[in-house]
């Protein structure tokens, strides 16, 4: 006779993919009611840790490994290289971004090593603690990259969650402290790509997951051939370079790359891949939508506005062309 505790439990493990329930249901609810009193049980219901248990389990039974049904499998594999793909854009664009500011500061006279260091002083120590840690935190990205490569799962997940912190804080700065301006759509879209990245780090890179593998090159490499491809477009291009240009430039050179070694090797696999380069590539394109949008309220150089424009265009075309091999792709398997 089923129970009403048991009816609960059943409707808790609903969560889980249908392939999931149909092998291990039955043993899971059994063991639940185990040692439930049965004078009590209708009384009962499943606790919350039971509840958040079934739950990360529902993801990670979704975003599975080998063995699992062929559409869990393609969506696990497509979560982790897009894991990869975004953790090594934003490990690249952190370094970059203060090896320029620290090669600006130290040339020149020393008002701009002044100017460099009157971010992190004269405001108070409490502003200048913040300054410091949102400077030094999203070098942890290069920690949280290193680490999944040489299948440190856990201090990547620490190191990938510890760089997104500060992303959170202009979204909360503007309601601690007037006087700094509200910037919503652009800090959130930021928010928006660096939880996502780490969420999808904790989530995809479970315990039954393969250990992390690029699709090719030396993971060293790729990490040195973004930096260049980034702090090239800001050298040579300086006057169209602001807060997404790099990242941006990496991504279309990165991508574009990707699609011309798969239409040369046609052996190779190209569904999953292109899955993770387009969520990327829609990440991106929102970021810098929304960094455009703050140029619209000021008076812009022709040169920059020609720039970002075009390279919106570019995001818009490589992101709608890897969507198509995709679905190309998903469709032949």
């Amino acid at each position: 006779m089923t129970t009403l505790l048991e009816t609960r439990y059943r409707a808790v493990l609903r969560l889980l993919p249908a392939y999931y329930r149909r092998a291990r249901e039955d043993e899971m609810v059994e063991t639940y009611l185990w040692d439930i009193d049965q004078e009590t049980a209708d009384q009962s219901r499943p606790t919350v840790g039971e509840v958040a248990s079934v739950a990360a389990l529902a993801v990670r039974s979704r975003l599975a490994a080998a063995g699992a049904p062929r559409p869990y499998a393609l969506l696990g594999a497509a979560a982790r290289l897009f894991v990869l793909f975004a953790v090594l854009l934003q490990a690249a664009a952190a370094v970059v971004d203060r090896v320029l500011a620290l090669a600006w500061a130290s040339t020149g006279d020393a008002t701009r090593w002044e100017m460099f260091a009157s971010g992190f002083t004269g405001h108070g120590l409490p502003t200048g603690i913040i300054s410091v840690v949102d400077w030094t935190l999203p070098l942890l990205w290069t920690a949280g990259y290193v680490a999944l490569l040489h299948d440190r799962r856990h201090l990547a997940r620490a190191a990938v969650l510890l760089a997104a912190l500060p992303t959170a804080w202009p979204l909360v700065a503007p309601l601690v402290d007037a006087s700094v301006p509200p910037d919503p759509a652009y800090a959130a879209t930021s928010a928006l790509l660096a939880w996502l990245t780490a969420l999808a780090l904790c989530a995809a890179y479970h315990r039954d997951a393969p250990p992390a593998s690029l699709p090719t090159g030396s993971p060293g490499l790729l990490f040195m051939a973004c930096c260049v491809v980034m702090a090239a477009s800001i050298v040579l291009l300086p006057l169209v370079a602001d807060s997404v240009w790099a990242p941006a430039t990496c991504y279309l050179a990165g991508a574009l790359g990707w699609l011309l070694w798969h239409a040369w090797r046609t052996d190779q696999d190209t569904a999953c891949g292109a899955v993770a380069l387009a969520a990327l590539g829609l990440l991106i394109l929102a970021l810098r939508a929304a960094a455009l949008y703050q140029w619209l309220d000021v008076p812009t150089p022709d040169v920059l506005l020609a720039g970002v424009l075009g390279q919106t265009a570019a995001l818009v075309v490589l992101t709608g062309a890897l969507a198509a091999v995709a679905g190309r792709g998903l469709r032949t398997r």
